[in-house]
């Protein structure tokens, strides 16, 4: 019963939910109705007055249509006559484009013609200039030895059909290839002296190039020296004995590699791939502190690099270490307590707590201070 009770509960509520939003609509379809009505009687009333005062009589309405039906007429008459001026219109632009072909035509024609004045007035230059030293003194006699030193008119007839065969094989006159021939020289010049100046400036990069490939070579052959000096020296202070050497793989110092040569004390092998993971880290060390006697860097990080070695080795890398320290500072990376003894200061990282890291740093000088003076 007390479910029953409930969901009654809640159907009333929708029910009460229902009718409020029932009533609300009634509301507003009922103020949408007065409006209509309203508006319906403005209606009618305006309709009522039109009836009884027209705003036109019917006679307006019949001289509206007639001026309208005259209007029309017009519009169509003035059409047609735009029509048939478009059409005169595009007869005459026709016309006017035969005529402008035809002056194309004409000034082409005018061109040609003036081209071949200008090519015969050059022909008379040429025959002028060709029998004025016959005509200089005595005309008469000139042309008559001209005329007997040839054996008739075949033979001039010939000559001047190879003149002619010469002319036409020059091609048609070009009476602008005076200005062009100018121009092109002008260019010539230009390109010319743009020619000499790239040839000066490639000299001067080659110049450069072999200055400094001379220098390169020097420099090189300076620094492989040095550093081999120091190999060999460094190598047999790590190993305690042996000795090893640089060599390098090409006669051009520019384009050669260099070849790690090391024998460890007791072996004679002929390669550095045949020595132990050790003897590899030992080596490598005495070619970077070799390097380093040559062009010292602030600081050197060394991470882990005594994990190979006995202790032993480890005795000569940190006396090495020891020594070079005057002149650069080691940071090294090391869980080897020999390593440890040897170093001036210790950073280490602790786990007190689970999950939680702390940095300890020890100055040895100072706690073997505070030993002794316990």
């Amino acid at each position: 019963l007390d479910r029953q009770r409930s969901q009654l509960d809640l159907r009333q509520e929708r029910v009460r939910a229902e009718l409020e939003g029932l009533e609300r609509q009634l509301i507003r379809s009922t103020e949408q109705l007065t409006a209509s009505r309203s508006r319906y009687e403005a209606m009618g009333h305006e309709i009522a007055h039109l009836e009884q005062h027209p705003p036109f009589e019917r006679d307006d309405l019949s001289r509206a249509v007639q001026e309208s039906a005259h209007f029309e007429a017009a519009l169509a008459d003035a059409r047609r006559v735009v029509e048939g001026h478009d059409d005169q219109l595009r007869t005459l632009e026709r016309a006017r484009d035969q005529l402008e072909q035809q002056r194309r035509q004409w000034l082409d024609a005018q061109q040609g013609a003036q081209m071949a004045q200008q090519a015969l007035a050059i022909q008379c230059q040429q025959w002028q200039d060709q029998l004025a030293p016959l005509l200089d003194t005595h005309p008469a006699a000139q042309l008559q030895e001209y005329l007997q030193t040839h054996t008739g008119v075949e033979t001039i007839e010939a000559e001047r059909a190879q003149i002619r065969a010469r002319i036409d094989r020059l091609g048609p006159i070009n009476l602008v290839a005076v200005e062009e021939y100018q121009r092109e020289l002008e260019r010539k010049a230009e390109l010319d002296t743009q020619h000499a100046e790239l040839i000066e400036a490639l000299d001067t990069l080659e110049n450069a190039i072999r200055k400094i490939d001379r220098e390169t070579r020097q420099l090189f052959r300076q620094t492989f020296d040095a550093i081999n000096q120091s190999f060999g020296t460094l190598f047999p202070t790590l190993f305690g004995g042996g000795d090893a050497w640089l060599e390098l793989t090409d006669d051009d110092l520019l384009t050669t590699g260099v070849t790690i040569m090391a024998r460890p004390p007791g072996k004679r092998n002929s390669t550095i791939y045949l020595l132990s993971g050790g003897e590899k880290a030992l080596t490598a060390l005495a070619l970077v502190f070799a390097i380093f006697q040559l062009n010292p860097a602030p600081f050197c990080l060394l991470d882990e690099v005594d994990a190979p070695l006995d202790d032993a080795n480890v005795g000569r890398y940190a006396d090495a270490v020891a020594a070079m320290s005057a002149h650069v500072q080691f940071i090294f990376i090391t869980h080897n307590k020999l390593a440890m003894e040897r170093a001036e200061c210790l950073m280490g990282v602790t786990m007190s707590e689970p999950g939680v890291s702390r940095l300890v740093s020890v100055d040895i000088e100072r706690a073997v201070e505070l030993v002794t003076t316990e």
